[in-house]
């Protein structure tokens, strides 16, 4: 009984242990993950990294070729609803013509194939009965219906934090840049020329705005269209500063300088509000991860003698 009881225990030890262990190691390449970006952007940068970049687009050429064939059959035919679904890919940074033929046709692919490989491997090798099979292809069916849809929201939000990481050091530069005498068009060029190196997703969105703006647009507008394409309330507001302060002939430079600093108090309103949810969310890992392991090493030798005391 002392035996069993100890490898019992043994054995619950190694499991918690490994457990925590793996949650630790999952954590720490959560938080070198800076430090891989970084890495990864320096060899885009190289020359070294173009037979890559090749290579991988070559590997996307049979899918970017059929999924638009079969994306194109289910192409909504509402305008709006057409525009909406092109607007939400540009906020996620895809812009390729036939990106809603490629999205549509991935998402009816997967609707496809999903049921046919859940329902038919498993009953072929004898693992799930035959009344059971419809239920799976169905799951597999709504699954494969919302995973890009999933995957799409995901790729909108994470640009969206990087674009809104960026943006403060925009609009520091852009009022250092009008404070010192510079137009607000010669601004936003120096601007987008020091982003593209820092914030590659800022300055890429910068660059288009400059080129609308030498195509005849005020600033303002340019701001505008930006917003819609990120999708950004931040954005929407500076836009909307912008145009009232070329309507009614107001300092842009004074402006700038009140929405930055606007910016920043909300910017710290929203750190100390995620600072007040960390005591909340660390309240569960404490609660799965920790006390199991205080309890082991607490009450296990009292067990052990419980149990030793049952066995006489």
């Amino acid at each position: 009984m002392d035996y069993k009881s100890s490898l019992i225990g043994m054995i619950a030890f190694s499991a918690m242990f490994i457990l925590i262990s793996g949650l630790g190691f999952v954590l720490f390449m959560r938080v070198r993950g800076d430090k891989r970006r970084a890495i990864a952007r320096l060899r885009d940068l190289s020359a070294e990294s173009a037979p890559a970049i090749q290579e991988t687009s070559q590997a996307k050429a049979w899918a970017r070729g059929s999924l638009p064939l079969i994306g194109a059959l289910f192409l909504p035919k509402e305008e709006n609803r057409l525009e909406s679904l092109k607007g939400l890919l540009a906020q996620a940074g895809i812009f390729h013509r036939q990106g809603p033929q490629i999205y549509l046709g991935a998402k009816w692919l997967l609707m496809v194939l999903l049921p046919i490989l859940a329902g038919t491997l498993p009953y072929s090798f004898g693992w799930l009965p035959l009344k059971r099979v419809p239920l799976v292809a169905l799951a597999a069916c709504v699954l494969g219906m919302w995973t890009p849809h999933l995957w799409l929201r995901s790729r909108v939000l994470k640009r969206q934090r990087v674009l809104r990481s960026g943006l403060p050091d925009a609009l520091d530069m852009l009022v250092l840049c009008l404070e010192g005498g510079v137009s607000l068009t010669a601004a936003i060029q120096r601007v987008t020329d020091e982003l593209e190196s820092v914030h590659p997703e800022l300055g890429a969105e910068m660059n288009v705005l400059q080129r609308e703006i030498q195509l005849g647009l005020s600033p303002g507008e340019s701001l505008k269209k930006l917003a819609q394409r990120c999708g950004l309330e931040e954005v929407r507001d500076l836009a909307s500063t912008i145009l009232q302060s070329e309507q009614y002939g107001a300092s842009v430079a004074k402006t700038l300088r009140t929405y930055a600093d606007s910016y920043r108090v909300e910017r710290q309103l929203r750190a100390e509000e995620m600072a007040q949810k960390a005591a909340v969310k660390i309240l569960f890992p404490t609660l799965l991860f920790i006390f199991p392991a205080i309890f082991i090493v607490i009450l296990g030798p009292a067990a052990f003698q419980m149990a030793n005391i049952f066995a006489r």
